[in-house]
């Protein structure tokens, strides 16, 4: 009997694992999709966002921007940046026209993230 009772709560422990991942994917997935929605329909709008800028130029002139999902993912992509590059990098919390997860202008720099 106690068998029988083991392997019935293995089975429902993997039934609890397989909801659970079945849960996160979905909610993983559907940002994923809304943002590729966006991006085929044209849809544009204004938010704020935080993004790499590259400054090149005396004086500085701003001349590519990335959107970045992250302010650390933002700093770590600065600090690979300018080990391979001569450009000036700065992370920043931006006002910007974005399509889908791209920054299509910015409007105004908010803050600059060190």
């Amino acid at each position: 009997m106690s068998k029988i009772k083991i392997v019935f709560y293995l089975v429902l422990v993997f039934i609890i694992y397989k909801g659970y991942v079945a849960f996160k994917n979905f909610e993983i997935g559907v940002d994923d999709r809304v943002a590729e929605i966006e991006e085929k329909s044209d849809f544009t709008r204004e938010d704020e966002v935080i993004g790499l800028m590259m400054y090149l130029g005396d004086p500085p002139e701003l001349k590519e921007h990335l959107f970045t999902e992250s302010r650390s993912k933002c700093l770590e992509m600065k600090l690979i940046a300018e080990e391979t590059s001569f450009a000036y990098y700065e992370c920043a919390r931006v006002s910007a026209l974005v399509k889908g997860r791209k920054i299509v202008s910015i409007f105004e720099e908010l803050e600059v993230i060190e």
